[in-house]
């Protein structure tokens, strides 16, 4: 009865985590890497996003206070962003190495833009760029 009972529970424990879906990195390609970066960062998953983040400390530093503020968002609003789809606008190709998005979601279609870096053979998102002014993708 016993040697049962502990298949029957292996079986289930093993078909539950092979059900269980896991969140890979996609950032061998800027588009496929922003676009998981904005939908993690609307969907409010925050650690996921942060995945897409070059680290810098100024980088950081404005995402934890993205993070903040959007925490603080009244629930509609959350729920109109988590809900939403987003809208590529354009996508420039600056260099071989640095793609800018200019995006929306239908939430708000309020226009955005993030700007990919490659490094080390990895698009990551340059969040700063999103708060300064455009003329910093040359420097």
């Amino acid at each position: 009865m016993n040697k049962l009972f502990s298949i029957s529970l292996t079986s289930v424990l093993f078909f539950s985590a092979c059900n269980q879906s896991v969140k890979t990195k996609k950032n061998s390609d800027p588009l496929e890497a922003g676009r998981e970066f904005i939908n993690a960062s609307l969907t409010g998953d925050y650690d996921y996003a942060k995945k897409y983040l070059l680290t810098d400390s100024t980088n950081l530093m404005y995402f934890e206070r993205f993070v903040e503020f959007d925490e603080k968002k009244p629930a509609k609003d959350k729920d109109g962003y988590k809900n939403s789809n987003i809208i590529i606008n354009s996508t420039e190709n600056i260099s071989d190495s640095i793609t800018i998005i200019n995006y929306s979601n239908t939430y708000k279609k309020e226009p955005a833009k993030i700007k990919l870096i490659k490094k080390n053979n990895e698009w990551l998102v340059d969040f700063k760029y999103t708060f300064l002014d455009s003329s910093y993708i040359f420097k």
